[in-house]
Parts: C-alpha cells; structure tokens; sequence
C-alpha cells in the first residue's frame, strides 16, 4: 500500500488548507499536509525532507508564491509546485509557468485541483524514472568504456570502408600503432598479404547482408614488421536489412599459443622419432658388428702386402662411421647412459687434437689455446671427445675454401645478465670449451633451427642433421649449457659451458690392449636372438678355444644348459633385449642353479635401468654393440680372469682392437 502524499501548504488561510484537503481526500487522493505561512518556515520544512507536492497561495501577507517558487527551483527543482489563488491573473500565471511552477489551480475552480495534482506527481514519477534510465544508461556507457579500454584483447569498431573508427589500447599496443594512426588505415594495411584476401572476402560479405559474423585466424603487421598470429572474431551492426552500419573486431593474440602449440607437436614428433630411432640403432648396431666382426676377421687373413686390405680398410672405416651415426641417434633418444668422471678438458682436448687434426681439410688452420689452471668438469669424456668432433666437422663443412680453426677453453663466471645470453643458463661457475671458425656464418633463422634433430643445411648425403642435436643432448646430461654466435661472411663460434666442479681427478683405466688376443678352453653360452651375430659370435670364440654353446632366446638357453653334459658353463654372453625371455630373466634363473656363474650383458641399449640395477654385482659385467670379435674376446678373459673392469673399450673414443690372429 502506498503511503499518503506528503503535501507542504504554504496558505494563510486555514479553512482554505481544511477546504483544499477534504477536496482532495474525496477525490481518492490520501494526503498529509503541512501548513505555513512564512518564507522561514516553508524553507524548514522543506529542508526536513520528505515532501512531495508543494501547493502554494500566490500571495500571502509575509511572503509570496513567486519568491517560494524560485526558491524550489533553485533548491528543491524535483519537487512540483502547483500555485492555488484567487488573485492570479493570466499574466501573473503564465509567468509563474515559465518560471518552473507545474501547474496554477484559481480558487474558484478548485475542481481542476485533484487531476491537476495526480498529473504533477505523475510528471513526478516519470522524470524520476527518466532520470533512472539515463543513470543507469551512462553507468551503463561508462562499464562499457572500462570494459573496452580495459580489455586484453584487441577491440575495435571499424567502418564500411574497412578503417577502422575506434580501437582500444590493447589492439594499439599488440599492432604498435597509435589510435589515430590507425583510425587513417584500411585494415589490409597491417594484414600480412598472405591472409589479405580471405580476410577482405569475408568481411565484403558481411558488410553486404550475406553473413552477420565470421572468425578466422590471421596474421597482423606489427609497426616494426613482425608477425603477429591472432584469431579474429567480427560482427557487423546493421543499418538497414541489407547494409551494415561497422563491423565489431574482437582481436586476441595467439602467437604464444601457437609457439606453445608447435613446442609441443614437435616434442611428441620428436619422441616418436626418438623411439623409431632408437629402434633403428638397436637393429643397425647388430648389423654393424657383423660388418665389423668380419671386416676384422678378413683383414687377419690377409697377407700385409694384399691390395684388397685397402678395400677392406674402406669397409671398415664405413663401418665405424655407421657406429657414430647409430651412436648419435641413441643419444638423441636418450637409449645411451652417460658415465660422468671428473676430468681436465684441458687433458681430453689435448688427447683428441692429432684426430681432429685428420678430421680437417689441409686449407685450415687449426689452433688448440688451452686456459691456464683451469678447473675441473664432471662429464663422459667419450661423449666430450664426440661434441669437440661433431662442432669441428662443422667449422670444416663451413669453410670450403680454408680458414681458420680455434679451439679454446678457459674458466668463466657468468652473472646475471652474461647468463641470459645462453639459453636456459644460470650465473654460477664454469669450464668453457669454445669452437671459432672464419667460415660462412649463418643466418638467424638457421640460428633458430640449429639445434632441432634432422635439421641441416648441408648438401643430400653430406649430413644427418643429428650432429648438433646430439651435442646439445650431451651437453645437457652434463648440466651444461651450449650458445652460439654467428653473422655472415664472418664465421661462428659455440661456447660450451660445463659446471665446474670442485673434486679430485678420477683415475683412468688402463690403456689400450696390444698383442695376441687371449685365448681360453672354458665352456661358453652365448645367447643372441640375432642369427648373424651369434653366429660370428661363436666362430670367432672357438676360434680362440673355447667350448661355445648357443641358444636364440633366454628361454632355449635354459634348456641348453640344463641340456648340458660337459664340463660346467663357465660364463653366459647374453643379449639383453629378446623374444620369449630377456636376457635379465634368464641370468637370473640361472644364477640360482649356478651361483658362480659369470654373466657378460650386450646390448645397443645402455640405459636400461633394469639392467643397471645388477651391474655392481660381482661377475657380471656389460658390453655395448656394435663389438668386435678382438673386444668381446678380451673382455670374456678378463671377467674368468677376475682381472676387472674392460669398459675402457667402450669409452676411448676411436679405438682400434687389434685384429685377431686366426689359427691356421
């Protein structure tokens, strides 16, 4: 229920103000009023609140109905105030009307009073609620410039004509234009040409009445010239059925999306590719030892003037070839162990300096500058041997006609901002192995790709494009960090940075073995699933005089042994990976009935964690392939010996063995 209308009288005469509010109540209108007579009070009562309706006499002895309008106007303008009088002429009201008063009631006619009130407060109402819209439309108005202005995404209003009217500041700062230089600028201006096109097609359409919106991703031009990846979303406003006003342009930035996005379909491509290669170099290792193996086996039975030892020199060198690349893809893949020692790089640079020597061209000038007093690195000096020669290759490849060739290392500190100039690195102390060459140098978009596997700038046949993504694998496992630096037509230069360490020299294991191959009459089980090695395998053992069973699998090679009559198997040389049963099920089976037996582990996997966990054991050992017929038959003596560890064969990078000596 609505609560009475609060009436303020000004009139001097009380049986008017009795008369006028019995009028009014029989109209239906429910009202309170307050009566006064002076300027003082009418001012008080309006300054308590609370008032509705003003009703006014046109003149009263202290005061007057004019001077009490202008006073609400000034003070009170939302209140109505209706004069009522019986002395108002016709002037006097139509003044009082455009001075502000609602309406004017004669005193005679008092009948006009009650629709004359229920107008005022309908104006009343009315305004009130214009003046509600019009707020809350520019509170409204106001939300939406924040919401624009605000936004991170691109925003913004753009004519027929294809300029646009208005932009936010996110749109200006992503496009690198003020607003005012884009509000004089069709927006093929700053569409790379590529997407210019579609982008125009679409929007003609929408224009035109065929679409009301679209959405594609396209490329802007920054104001420096880069790309700028976005996903566009356009609506129009129209203003006919068939004609659009402008079109609405919501603009976001997806070029970090799309980086992150190609990170990561090239991190599962390139852990498919991982696992294809290490497939690819399990298999190929096999292969290659038999190549290997024979290759050995025939050039010992060939006289030293026989001109087919030079062809066969050639398969042989092939063949270590192969081992590196198969080696590359196995580090790449994460199949091959990194076995750290503390070393001198000062020392490992110096041992392979006459082999890098071979690796170049005579039209190059290679100098090796070695710091002085430099610090220690923990890393695999094999692994360290293979990135000074993937880097050197490199330099080689990139200059054709000569130049020169700088190998130095040094101690470094890197700091705040020298660390942020390798990527990934963080400040703290450092052996650098540097690579300069005064080749060709590269461009930054090569820069950009240098390290990503089976990319490579080099001619069909001359390169696998793994040789920098192996170094940085490698130098990685050794928590280092690798930058480069190169412009072109002045050559580059590759900064390696190994963590130094403060810990003695480990001791190094023996050199290489020279002499006969070791010979022995013990019994032997060799199990490989792979036909040709276990063949040249076995051949080549009881060749050197050993008794040698064979199996395919762990399976068969428990029935061999339990088969066996003979004198008891002295120790298994068993493939790691096979059919039926591994090599590490079997071992295991075995040891049980025979404890003393000697397991010898092979495998183009050397990471095999399962593996790894029975490595310390006492008689059991590892042999990596692709091996040699020389390698595998020193190692078998030195574990019935119990002489020690052999895997200095597998970590002296180039390593010949000794060709064997086949009996007559």
């Amino acid at each position: 229920m609505e609560r009475p209308l609060h009436i303020l009288h000004l009139e001097d005469d009380q049986q008017d103000v009795t008369l006028i509010q019995s009028l009014l109540e029989s109209e239906g209108i429910e009202c309170e009023v307050t009566c006064v007579q002076n300027r003082k009070d009418f001012v008080a009562a309006l300054e308590l609140g609370g008032i509705d309706l003003i009703l006014s006499d046109f003149s009263l002895p202290a005061f007057d109905g004019l001077s009490a309008l202008a006073i609400v106007r000034d003070r009170w303008p939302a209140i109505p105030l209706i004069l009522v009088s019986g002395s108002l002429g016709e002037e006097a009201a139509v003044d009082a009307l455009k001075s502000g008063a609602t309406d004017y009631v004669l005193k005679e006619r008092l009948s006009r009073l009650a629709p004359a009130v229920r107008r005022a407060i309908q104006e009343v109402k009315e305004r009130m609620e214009r003046r509600r819209t019009e707020e809350a439309l520019k509170e409204a108005e106001q939300q939406l410039r924040t919401i624009f202005s605000g936004s991170v995404m691109g925003i913004a209003l753009v004519g027929a004509d294809g300029c646009p009217v208005l932009t936010n500041t996110a749109l200006q700062k992503m496009l690198g234009y003020t607003g005012d230089e884009l509000n004089r600028m069709p927006f093929v201006k700053f569409t790379h040409p590529d997407d210019c096109d579609k982008d125009v097609k679409l929007f003609q359409e929408l224009i035109h009445g065929t679409r009301n919106s679209y959405q594609i991703e396209k490329r802007y031009l920054h104001k420096g010239g880069r790309a700028i990846w976005t996903r566009l979303s356009v609506s129009a406003s129209y203003k006919t059925a068939h004609r659009a006003e402008f079109a609405i342009a919501m603009v976001e930035d997806i070029t970090e999306r799309l980086t992150l996005e190609a990170q990561f379909i090239e991190a599962q491509k390139m852990e498919v590719v991982g696992q294809l290669a290490s497939g690819v170099a399990h298999d190929f290792n096999n292969i290659l030892a038999v190549i290997m193996g024979y290759s050995d086996l025939i050039q010992a039975g060939l006289e030293a003037n026989n001109p087919l030892r030079d062809y066969n020199d050639q398969i042989r060198h092939a063949a270590e070839r192969a081992v590196g690349v198969t080696r590359q893809l196995l580090v790449f893949s994460r199949k091959q162990t990194v076995q750290a020692v503390v070393l001198d790089l000062n020392n490992a640079v110096k041992e392979l300096g006459q082999m890098l020597r071979r690796l170049i061209d005579e039209n190059i000038e290679m100098t090796l500058v070695p710091g002085k007093q430099i610090g220690r690195i923990k890393a695999d000096s094999g692994y360290v041997g293979q990135v000074l020669m993937n880097l050197v290759v490199n330099a080689r490849d990139a200059m054709p006609n000569g130049g020169k060739l700088v190998i130095a290392t040094s101690d470094v500190t890197l700091g705040e901002d020298s660390a942020r100039a390798v990527p990934g690195a963080i400040p703290g102390n450092y052996v650098m192995l540097s690579v300069s060459d005064t080749g060709t140098g590269m461009t930054e978009q090569v820069k950009g790709r240098l390290f990503e596997a089976f990319f490579t700038t080099k001619v069909l046949g001359k390169g696998t494009g793994l040789g920098l993504a192996t170094c940085q694998t490698i130098v990685q496992q050794s928590g280092g960090y690798i930058g480069v630096s190169s412009e072109l037509g002045k050559g580059s230069i590759f900064k390696i940075f190994f963590p130094r360490v403060e810990l003695p020299l480990d001791v190094t294991t023996g050199s290489a073995p020279t002499g006969p191959i070791p010979r022995g009459t013990e019994t032997l089980l060799m199990v490989e699933d792979e036909p040709s090695v276990r063949h040249l395998a076995c051949g080549f053992l009881k060749t050197q005089g050993y008794e040698v069973l064979s199996a395919s699998n762990g399976q068969d090679a428990l029935h061999v042994a339990r088969d066996h009559k003979g004198a008891p198997i002295r120790l298994v040389v068993t493939d790691v990976i096979m059919p039926l049963m591994g090599g590490k099920v079997m071992a295991e089976w075995l040891k049980t009935t025979y404890p003393d037996l000697k397991i010898l582990f092979t495998s183009g996997y050397t990471n095999d964690t399962t593996l790894q966990q029975g490595m310390h054991e006492p008689g059991i050992d590892f042999l990596s392939k692709p091996y040699t017929p020389a390698t595998l038959a020193i190692k078998v003596r030195r574990m019935l010996d119990g002489t020690g560890d052999t895997s200095f064969l597998q970590k002296s990078e180039g390593l010949r063995e000794p060709n064997p000596v086949l009996p007559k």
